[in-house]
């Protein structure tokens, strides 16, 4: 595969990137991704620095390849975070959820790359007027949380493409190689791919999430809770109670209330299927099997290039 705008900025083999997903993205993943050619990201979303800087020190040990890590900006210790960070000559920084004029200057002046994930067009002008060095585009099939205007991947790259000059990557209902085929033919110049790296062997999340997510169908995920920050779900009984809610118009109070704290924690990552709160995106009604992450990264890059060449006999 020949090189362009994100594998030269990162200098990874592939322009595939594995997203930093709270509960599943550790260093084992992040390693294992980035060792086949990928790039790897920690997802310290769900980390306090301490981890975090454990995390990257394993990661170091496990690959000499490029990682990044990924921060969501409403995290309470983001200074904490940056700082371990900057201290552990981490290279790649994906910035989420937040200004990312805040950070990216001084994440810069200490040689690392930066790159905001955006959901719309606005926000994509936002980021590289604020000098980011590339954006995710996310379109609202992804799990997790999301973007409010319901953008679809396919419409949201070429307007994004239509607007920027900085490399672009493209997320949300990302998974296969022809899927990826497809984003980049829309102008993206990279896919950011989150729940087919759920179902991995390395992935940090639960077993039974894993299981769950194999067995998900097409319209089994749903995005909800929009009052308080969008998020895709599995549908489980967690779900059908926050429905039951919405049927006795709740207040934002009431809708927090029923969230309550760590229960993304308890769905992801210690496997209650009932009342966690699951994150998934829509292509998970195209993952059968839970496989090594290399495996995943291969058999992507096989499917992008065999699609590739049907499509150019049509």
């Amino acid at each position: 595969m020949p090189e362009n705008k994100i594998t030269s900025l990162f200098n990874i083999k592939y322009p595939l990137i594995q997203a930093g997903m709270i509960w599943a993205s550790g260093w084992r993943l992040a390693s294992a991704v980035s060792n086949a050619g990928g790039l790897g990201i920690i997802g310290s979303g769900s980390m306090y620095p301490d981890v975090l800087r454990e995390h990257i020190q394993k990661c170091k040990k496990a690959t000499d390849k490029p990682f990044a890590v990924n921060v969501p900006m409403l995290y309470p210790d983001i200074e904490k975070l940056m700082e371990i960070i900057v201290e552990e000559g981490v290279k790649i920084v994906f910035t989420s959820a937040g200004n990312p004029k805040v950070w990216t200057k001084h994440l810069q002046e200490n040689g690392i790359k930066v790159v905001h994930v955006v959901s719309s067009v606005k926000f994509a002008l936002k980021s590289e007027e604020a000098g980011v060095d590339a954006v995710v585009a996310e379109g609202f099939e992804a799990g997790g949380h999301n973007g409010r205007d319901e953008t679809t991947t396919f419409a949201l790259i070429p307007m994004v493409k239509e607007k920027i000059k900085i490399p672009l990557i493209a997320a949300g209902g990302i998974g296969t190689g022809r899927g990826m085929l497809a984003a980049m033919v829309l102008g993206a110049d990279a896919v950011q791919v989150g729940s087919r790296f759920v179902a991995s062997h390395e992935a940090s999340s639960h077993p039974n999430f894993k299981e769950m997510v194999v067995k998900a169908g097409e319209g089994d995920t749903i995005l909800t809770l929009k009052e308080l920050a969008p998020v895709r779900l599995l549908k489980n009984k967690f779900y059908q109670d926050i429905e039951r809610m919405y049927q006795s118009s709740p207040s934002k109070e009431d809708l927090i209330g029923l969230l309550g704290r760590a229960r993304a924690k308890k769905g992801m990552f210690e496997g209650d299927l009932e009342e966690g709160e699951l994150e998934i995106g829509q292509i998970a009604g195209l993952i059968h099997e839970i496989k090594p992450a290399a495996e995943i990264v291969k058999e992507m890059i096989k499917e992008f290039e065999r699609a590739k060449a049907e499509v150019a006999q049509l």
